[in-house]
């Protein structure tokens, strides 16, 4: 059924792709403005809709670069505001979004902010900060960023890809050839020589290029409420709720330590409701077994705290499972020094 919708809907790919590659044309040309700024911007982003991880790469990027004083950009999506928030001990995802809240409880020391308008909310930042990321931009051209860092997830590159709405590709994929690097992420481990060959051939980067491949790498369970590490649920019915584009590599890595998983799962960034909760609660409940627990994604943890839904969960054993980036030991000197050089040689003088 699915394969016949994309078929209906390959003109519409046809015509949005057009629209797309005339108004790149448009900005290569210099006929609509793209603003360039005199501090580094390295601007974090995807040519394939959702789940290639830009949250736990913005978040390696915030470690690498601990020197410098750094704010993160984000439209905030899903937010139920418009316009320049920065955010503050008042914010909540309803405010700015999960990812940027994410951000800010995760970093004390950085400034997170969301705007629709880049320009604008660089320009709110800019003097104030040594370096601005921003968050899911690559698309966002009224911002010439100095350095472009594209991520494609693995299982990505492994399949051909339609416009949308067909398909999942935001515009062509060629269009990888304005990243001044391009990062694999979740990749398999180990991955043979085969495999990266097959990947370098179908993301044919120039030599001033960098590909690097990296891996997920998951933290301890954390309770949503309490922040208490959770050691050990081997055998565990794992009851698993999700609002994220991808979960496949987290259903693959919880199914390694129980085999016990019910999910949950509903769109990315999905505002969770009472219902919602109040469905995983009854089946969690009704579940004979002594040893059971509730996990989540970080991203998600942020949604689930909210007003209406805090006071269902308190008396449940709730954990979110943090991720981050791990690089490609033969890619990761090259990777951090790239970031640094940039870094270094295009910040302001005081």
């Amino acid at each position: 059924m699915i394969k016949y919708l994309r078929l209906f809907l390959l003109p519409f790919s046809v015509i949005y792709g057009f629209i797309i590659l005339l108004r790149n044309k448009l900005y290569d040309w210099g006929i609509f403005k793209s603003t360039k700024f005199d501090l580094p911007v390295i601007c974090i982003g995807n040519l394939v809709v959702g789940g290639a991880g830009k949250t736990p790469t913005t978040e390696y990027l915030v470690r690498l670069l601990a020197d410098y004083k750094i704010a993160i950009l984000s439209r905030g999506y899903g937010r139920e505001t418009k316009g320049f928030l920065l955010a503050d001990e008042n914010s909540t995802a309803k405010t700015i979004g999960d990812e940027p809240m994410q951000y800010f409880q995760k970093f004390e020391n950085i400034s997170v902010a969301v705007c629709e308008d880049r320009v604008f909310g660089i320009n709110q930042l800019k003097d104030n900060h040594d370096v601005i990321l921003l968050d899911d931009a690559y698309q966002h051209r009224a911002v010439k960023a100095g350095f472009n860092l594209l991520l494609f997830d693995y299982a990505s590159t492994k399949k051909f890809q339609f416009m949308l709405p067909a398909g999942n590709l935001r515009e062509p994929w060629r269009n990888y050839d304005r990243a001044q690097a391009v990062l694999v992420t979740k990749t398999p481990l180990p991955l043979n020589m085969v495999d990266q060959i097959e990947v370098r051939r179908k993301i044919d980067t120039r030599i001033d290029q960098r590909i690097s491949f990296s891996s997920i790498k998951y933290g301890e369970l954390t309770q949503v409420l309490t922040k208490e590490i959770k050691a050990n649920i081997a055998n565990f019915q794992i009851f698993l709720i999700t609002g994220i584009a991808n979960t496949k590599p987290l259903k693959g890595y919880l199914e390694q330590i129980s085999p016990n998983l019910h999910q949950f799962e509903y769109p990315d960034h999905h505002q969770f409701t009472v219902e919602n909760i109040n469905q995983l609660k009854k089946a969690f409940n009704e579940h004979p077994a002594k040893e059971k627990i509730i996990i989540t994604t970080e991203k998600d943890s942020q949604r689930l705290l909210g007003d209406n839904l805090k006071d269902l969960l308190l008396n449940l054993p709730i954990y979110y499972l943090p991720i981050e980036i791990e690089l490609a030991p033969k890619d990761k000197f090259t990777f951090d020094k790239n970031i640094l050089d940039y870094v270094a040689n295009h910040k302001r003088i005081s």
